[in-house]
């Protein structure tokens, strides 16, 4: 009898796709065969994110494309893992009676044990999902974990934590995901040794507040602490991490970032607002004022350090002015790249039911604004920066256009480039022009130079 085939089609953050890769190296295990086709698939499992509007419609619409299939083959199994599954639960069950399994963000190491449930009921006639939503107090013990397929060959994504403790009034993460959970650093430090002991050269730190993390086997390790060691790592070239809160840098964490060239010289700083009143009502843990003074710790920590951002517009209660400190703070800060969104109600979060709610054109106006406030400041940057220089870019594939290669600079740069590499390899290449989102450049024969 042939394999059974699965797809995974995923939705949301890179702690999404990450989770789709372990939960790829566990149906493996289990002798299954990935498909890249869903039609072609036994089972299909969609990996979902309930951080947008309307995030579980969306769900239910792409289940409701397989209904069909699933009349005509009863023994087609579907799936809906992650945090629409975790907000959703047992609800699931009355809205789609058709779907197989729903499996919460604590629970995918179950899914083998989930399928044998699937095919008991089956075989003796039984209806009803299988349903596994539970939070647990720790992570997922190593020897419970089966290796990823990862679904690059030259970047490996590995969690540090799970979960945040913030419950910041907008985000439905602590709801989906859980207190925070800690994995020991001896697991962390051997997974990053054995990923690049098989070629990988960058890694990827994972975290819903990655830079909140602590070692649970040491409480005094912290976050600088694991940077430190694995920034010297044989064999690493460029150490990230996603995604922090800006509360959580110590002076220390700073301090590592700017000693180490192998951890890449882009940090995240998602603000939400530039506004006082606006950061309490979302109750950000901190002001604008300390905001500011992070980001002065960052131009003076010893290398240029490229900053970009996360911006919520039309939050319940901003008026024009608290608007108006936003534009403000984007002008002094000068963030290289930005992720700008309207203000969505979610559920079981603290804003959901405030009354004080920002008209939808209201918010459509102020992004529009924002967004073009950002878009000039980042092709100044750019041809300030970045014009003419000779940068070395990981190679990600070929472009879009389908004539030039793709891939990044350490500080996140996307460049399109005219070569010849490999996906994995290192190109030194010469900026030719630069565009507010993506550069084009031309690959050198002979390095001269390059910024790295």
């Amino acid at each position: 009898m042939s394999a059974r085939r699965f797809h995974i089609e995923t939705f949301g953050c890179q702690m999404n796709e990450h989770d789709s890769e372990k939960i790829a190296g566990l149906l493996a295990h289990r002798g299954m065969v990935w498909v890249a086709d869903p039609r072609q698939a036994d089972l299909f499992l969609i990996n979902t994110c309930s951080v947008r509007e309307k995030a579980a419609q969306k769900v239910y619409s792409r289940l409701g494309e397989f209904k069909r299939r699933k009349k005509k083959d009863p023994d087609f199994t579907i799936g809906v893992i992650g945090c629409v599954a975790q907000q959703e639960g047992e609800e699931m069950v009355r809205k789609a009676p058709f779907i197989d399994l729903i499996v919460g963000t604590h629970m995918y190491h179950t899914l083998p044990d989930l399928l044998d449930d699937v095919a008991h009921k089956r075989r003796h006639s039984s209806d009803g999902s299988s349903v596994a939503t539970q939070f647990l107090k720790d992570p997922v013990p190593v020897e419970m974990e089966v290796g990823p397929v990862r679904g690059s060959r030259f970047r490996a994504n590995i969690t540090i934590m799970e979960g945040c403790n913030k419950h910041c009034a907008f985000c439905i993460v602590p709801f989906t995901r859980g207190k925070e959970r800690n994995r020991p650093a001896r697991q962390i430090l051997d997974e990053a040794r054995t990923v690049l002991a098989d070629g990988f050269s960058e890694i990827l730190l994972l975290g819903q507040t990655v830079n909140s993390y602590r070692n649970p086997d040491q409480p005094r390790y912290r976050f600088a602490h694991l940077l430190d060691e694995l920034a010297v790592l044989k064999g690493l070239r460029r150490l990230r991490f996603t995604s922090p809160h800006p509360r959580e840098f110590s002076d220390h964490a700073v301090q590592v970032i700017g000693s180490h060239p192998t951890i890449c010289n882009q940090v995240h700083l998602p603000v939400q607002s530039g506004s006082n009143p606006v950061l309490q009502r979302m109750r950000r843990q901190y002001t604008r004022e300390s905001f500011l003074h992070l980001v002065e710790k960052f131009r003076n920590c010893g290398r240029e350090i490229s900053l970009s951002t996360d911006m919520i517009v039309g939050f319940p209660g901003e008026t024009e002015a608290n608007f108006e400190d936003t534009l403000s703070l984007v002008r002094e800060v000068r963030f290289e790249s930005m992720f700008s969104f309207k203000y969505s109600p979610r559920p079981y979060t603290e804003a959901v039911g405030w009354e004080d709610e920002i008209p939808e054109e209201e918010k459509t106006r102020r992004l529009m604004i924002l967004q073009r406030l950002q878009r000039e400041i980042q092709l100044e940057i750019h041809h300030e920066k970045y014009a003419g220089r000779q940068l070395e870019v990981l190679v990600e594939g070929p472009a879009r256009d389908g004539e030039h290669l793709c891939g990044r600079t350490t500080s996140n740069k996307v460049v399109n480039f005219s070569g010849s590499a490999e996906p994995g390899d290192y190109a030194d290449v010469q900026i030719t022009r630069v565009g507010p989102n993506s550069f084009l450049g031309e690959q050198l024969a002979e390095p001269a130079g390059v910024e790295r």
